[in-house]
């Protein structure tokens, strides 16, 4: 199976979302932001789908410097977390990033301390969360596997085409992942374009995804796109185990 991020229908309405994506998946990953944005469990009650959550991430940084900010930052979160322990989803969240190169190893030190507090809140809710690798940002943490002992003990939620920019997929590949975020680019820019339509090799991250026994995230900016990665992934899925 394969699941289908809000972001294809962020433009509409959370609930018209839901239930376009009916006849497409049974699990639906909620980017929670703009339209898609979770003030209550509520509108997901309505349909039986496996839940994963996307915590906001504009405006959020858990390794800023000014500790009024990584305070509310991890408060944003763990509103998320209790949300999303009503309805069983497991969360991804982005792992912040510092303003100047100099404050690199104070705002690791952050991350961590707010990881910590983090850890501690899901254990109270009952909520798995795993940290999204980031695409070619400047500053932000997580963008090569260099910083992968930032997250020891928390799960990678690994964003094929942010590790395509950055050219180290290879490398995130080998590292064992409990979530995928699936979309294509040329490696130049965060197009969350159809699987086929860039140059990723889908078929070393197909192994990857079934390595890791997860259900992977279909991240496309359309829906026609979603559906076109769907079938596609499929087949590679279908050729890899040999039907």
């Amino acid at each position: 199976m394969f699941g289908v991020s809000t972001y294809c229908l962020h433009h509409e309405p959370l609930s018209r979302a839901l239930e376009r994506l009916v006849p497409i998946t049974d699990c639906v990953e909620v980017m929670d932001e703009g339209l898609h944005y979770l003030e209550s469990a509520e509108p997901l009650e309505s349909y039986s789908y496996l839940y994963f959550i996307h915590a906001p991430s504009r405006g959020v940084n858990i390794a800023s410097i000014l500790e009024p900010i990584r305070r509310a930052s991890v408060e944003v979160l763990t509103q998320t977390f209790a949300i999303a322990a009503e309805v069983g989803a497991d969360v991804v969240i982005h792992p912040g990033y510092y303003a100047w190169s100099q404050e690199r190893e104070r705002a690791a030190g952050r991350f961590r301390q707010s990881l910590d507090e983090l850890t501690a809140a899901a254990a109270d809710l009952s909520v798995t969360f795993f940290i999204e690798n980031m695409g070619n940002w400047e500053y932000f943490f997580l963008r090569s596997c260099e910083d992968l002992p930032l997250i020891d003990g928390v799960g990678l939620a690994l964003d094929v085409g942010h590790a395509h920019l950055n050219g180290c997929l290879d490398c995130f590949l080998t590292h064992p992942a409990a979530h995928f975020h699936l979309h294509d680019n040329n490696g130049t820019a965060d197009t969350h374009s159809p699987v086929g339509a860039g140059t990723i090799d889908f078929v070393a991250v197909m192994d990857a995804v079934a390595r890791s026994n997860v259900i992977p995230i279909v991240e496309v900016e359309t829906l026609d796109g979603v559906t076109a990665s769907i079938a596609a992934l499929a087949a590679i899925d279908a050729a890899g185990q040999g039907g």
